[in-house]
């Protein structure tokens, strides 16, 4: 699992918290806006995003979301799902064509 943030405090905040998933290797953080965001080399496609309290994606701000859209595409797997924290129960943003995790834009609750 990656996880991410703009925050460097709240980067150093979540690793203290974690320190038995990193040494694991099941966990890893890195700094950095999602709208700015690359994977590493060494990464592989993810299944699935989530996204909690991203103004990116929760529209606070716009433009920074097409952007934002465009990177999380980019670091999921074909069918890959996007969720967001918008209220119970979550949102789903569709991103590829063709069912779950489909389209380009929209939303739906997963059900």
């Amino acid at each position: 699992m990656l996880a991410i943030d703009r925050s460097e405090k709240t980067i150093r905040l979540a690793q203290a918290g974690s320190e038995q998933e990193i040494a694991s290797g099941r966990l890893e953080f890195r700094q950095a806006a999602i709208e700015e965001f690359l994977l590493s080399p060494h990464d592989d496609l993810f299944d699935m995003a989530f996204a909690m309290r991203v103004g990116a994606l929760d529209g606070r701000h716009p433009g920074a979301g097409k952007l934002a859209l465009e990177k999380i595409r980019a670091a999921l797997k074909p069918r890959g799902r996007l969720f967001i924290d918008g209220g119970d129960p979550l949102q789903e943003i569709m991103l590829h064509d063709g069912g779950p995790g489909a389209g380009d834009q929209g939303s739906s609750s997963p059900g």
